[in-house]
């Protein structure tokens, strides 16, 4: 029975394109870790390894998911230059206050 139980768990599963796209999506996109979504959502984290494998993959040779791939590229870029800026604007803000009221 113990037997049963390890091939059982060692059959391969399938998962469907969405899901695997939304693993890819947070991976690239969002910058998460293979074995935060491994922890996550129960999928093994050789698996996603391989789905990222395969995709990279198979932007080499379709110039419409590799355009994708950019973009999963430049949103971290943008998200943490757009902080960046966050920040001097806040800071600026705060000088002007200051300096407003020591001209008051």
């Amino acid at each position: 029975m113990c037997l049963e139980k390890k091939l059982e768990s060692r059959q391969k599963r399938k998962y469907e394109p969405e899901f695997k796209n939304k693993i890819l999506r947070l991976h690239l996109e969002e910058g998460r870790t293979l074995l935060s979504l491994s922890d996550e959502y129960g999928v093994h984290k050789a698996t996603i390894s391989n789905w990222v494998k395969s995709y990279r993959e198979e932007c080499e040779t379709n110039p419409t998911i590799q355009e994708e791939r950019d973009h999963f590229k430049r949103k971290p870029k943008l998200r943490k230059q757009l902080e960046e800026l966050e920040k001097e604007n806040s800071f600026l803000k705060k000088a002007a206050a200051l300096f407003a009221k020591e001209i008051d």
